[in-house]
């Protein structure tokens, strides 16, 4: 049959009615027409089959590929022999199929959060945000070499720790977020590289461990937010280390707590969100993607229908590792410290901050009336 072939359109057309009749897999159809399965991909992409999600059953069960690039290779004739295609899985799904997976893996422990007794007195006029700066569980430091040890088994204490100061210093409000800004866990799986430059991360222990380490901390801090706040919202923002692992940490949360109505886990998948408490408008992003200046417009064109009603914007980052606060036309924007110490490319880099956790007040109608700060001083062991 592959010497019937003669017409590039016809036999293009005859190979994707074979390709389509055999469930869309290329090597049952190449088999089927006595061709090979380079001729099958080269008749798909001049088709537009391969111009975009490719569906591949024999690689993937049937999830969606985007194309890279395409090498092909020819005979000394000129006559081409074979072609390459080079794909990775589309974004969209590989968030889903990570979905799936935490789904699946969060079923054991669903509702399975204790019911903790309500606080009683809390002023509904007040809301206190707990930004998270950048905590990198499963990040390693050695002293030695970075001027400060860091380690999973650091992270979860200092983070517990600085909450249970925070919480104790804050006021009495009904609501409360706990505002993870991102880069929540140092790296986004098991190969420990960033995953938009593939740069080496240094890490501690086995991912899934800091996976579990990670979840377990978390739940710590939201459980003490729930002794002093009536309603405690948990908002996971995605960064540039973690973009699929912080949607596994949230869906994973709001699986444990799926039986506490006191306790929202935000599930939007969006690099930037709003919350809305009176007069206050808050805007929420890791803030490595949209430059500082670019936020206050950002704001105005996604939260548009609450500016009229809002007299105090914010915005809360992190990513940079350090305290910053400029205001752009009556909209402050705050990048927060982390926790967390320096690994080894940031030491030699010069990088230097201070290392804190905040929590923020903010009053309905007058905005922002207090603020405490945990420095990571009064977090060493006695």
């Amino acid at each position: 049959m592959a010497n019937q072939h003669t017409d590039t359109s016809e036999s293009d057309a005859e190979i994707i009615s074979v390709w389509e009749e055999k469930g869309r897999n290329q090597t049952h159809a190449a088999t089927a027409l006595g061709v090979s399965r380079a001729k099958v991909q080269g008749a798909l992409q001049r088709r537009g089959f391969l111009g975009g999600i490719v569906a591949s059953p024999e690689r993937d069960g049937g999830k969606g590929y985007v194309v890279k690039g395409v090498s092909t290779y020819f005979d000394k004739d000129g006559v081409q022999r074979g072609q390459w295609v080079k794909t990775k899985l589309d974004d969209e799904i590989r968030e889903s199929l990570v979905r799936e997976f935490v789904n699946s893996m969060a079923e054991p422990i669903r509702a399975m959060s204790p019911l903790v007794t309500p606080p009683m007195g809390t002023d509904d006029d007040l809301l206190v945000v707990y930004p998270m700066g950048d905590p990198h569980f499963g990040m390693y430091s050695w002293a030695a070499e970075t001027g400060d040890d860091f380690s999973l088994e650091e992270a979860e204490r200092v983070t517990c720790a600085a909450i249970d100061r925070l919480v104790a210093m804050a006021p009495n409000a009904t609501e409360a977020t706990l505002l993870n800004l991102g880069d929540f866990y140092h790296a986004d799986d098991s190969r420990n590289v960033t995953p938009g430059h593939g740069n080496m991360l240094d890490v501690d222990t086995r991912y899934a461990k800091v996976m579990q380490v990670g979840a377990k901390a978390m739940r710590w801090c939201i459980i003490r937010l729930l002794e002093k706040h009536q309603t405690v919202r948990v908002r996971n923002v995605r960064g540039n280390h973690d973009p699929h692992a912080a949607f596994a940490l949230a869906m994973a949360l709001d699986a444990y707590f799926e039986n506490n109505p006191r306790v929202i886990v935000d599930m939007s998948p969006a690099a930037h969100t709003f919350q809305r408490f009176g007069k206050v408008l808050i805007g929420e992003c890791h803030g490595d993607m949209t430059k500082p200046a670019d936020l206050p417009g950002v704001m105005m064109n996604d939260a548009r229908e609450h500016i009229s009603d809002t007299t105090f914007w914010h915005w809360h980052c992190g990513h940079v590792h350090h305290d910053s606060l400029k205001e752009y036309q009556n909209v402050t924007v705050e990048h927060h410290r982390t926790l967390a110490g320096k690994d080894a490319w940031h030491a030699a880099k010069g990088y230097r901050s201070g290392r804190t956790m905040k929590a923020i007040t903010y009053h309905k109608d007058y905005g922002e009336v207090h603020r405490s700060t945990c420095d990571i001083a009064m977090l060493r062991p006695a």
